[in-house]
């Protein structure tokens, strides 16, 4: 193991904004924050938004930089990544960034039903193989999962370079009739400047430059409704 990897991994530790649970306090039972989050950690009732498989932080960071008026939490089980968003929110003294070190399957052990107001995807895995569907964060396995903290019609966004992980998504929205709030193929030629949608990633600038559109889906989620595969 690289030294910067393990310096890294120390540097993470000592942030009081990041949580790293061990496996026992995750698996199969709840968390102490589950459903304290607003009282115990931010202190107060401003909405909740993750931001799921988070890699490096920069949209956790750029989303908490432009609203101060929510609390966001970048999700990842990668802690060498996450150190360059935990030390960026850190040095930037954002009180309303925070970082949680776990397996995106583990979240319902730490977010009640309702606690949880807005989810981002960004650049997710695409898992392109056909087996592999049910990997793919916006799959019916992932969206039922996410039921079960997120407030009745919370906003799921999808931001990808993939347009078959884009297709794919858009596909199961209207397959289960969910409601769209926005749905482009060219992000930066169909809605320029638009403060939350203009964060960039690290590999978004590699795909940008690369001349690759990014495409962008924002829907709503009943927390009532089982979401069910569009593919028979």
């Amino acid at each position: 193991m690289g030294k910067n990897k393990l310096a890294r991994w120390t540097e993470l530790k000592s942030f009081d904004h990041v949580i790293e649970p061990s496996f026992e306090e995750s698996f199969r039972q709840d968390h102490p924050l589950k459903g304290r989050w607003h009282s115990d950690w931010f202190e107060n009732n401003h909405p909740i938004v993750l931001e799921l498989g988070c890699g490096k932080g920069e949209y956790t960071v750029g989303l908490a930089a432009v609203y101060p008026g929510k609390n966001f939490i970048g999700i990842d089980i990668k802690g060498a990544r996450m150190w360059r968003g935990a030390k960026d929110s850190h040095q930037r003294k954002l009180p309303n960034a925070s970082f949680l070190r776990t397996r995106i399957e583990f979240t319902e052990s730490f977010f009640a039903p309702g606690e949880i107001d807005e989810i981002w995807l960004t650049f997710p895995d695409p898992q392109p193989k056909r087996r592999r569907e049910k990997k793919r964060l916006p799959a019916p396995f992932f969206l039922n999962l996410y039921r079960s903290y997120l407030k009745n019609d919370g906003i799921i966004h999808l931001k990808t370079d993939n347009r078959e992980l884009y297709d794919y998504t858009l596909s199961l929205v209207h397959a289960n009739n969910l409601e769209i709030i926005t749905s482009v193929t060219d992000l930066y030629a169909e809605m320029p400047g638009d403060p939350m949608l203009s964060i960039r990633t690290h590999y978004e600038e590699l795909f940008l430059k690369q001349g690759v559109p990014i495409t962008y889906l924002s829907f709503r989620l009943p927390d009532a409704k089982e979401i069910i595969s569009h593919i028979g």
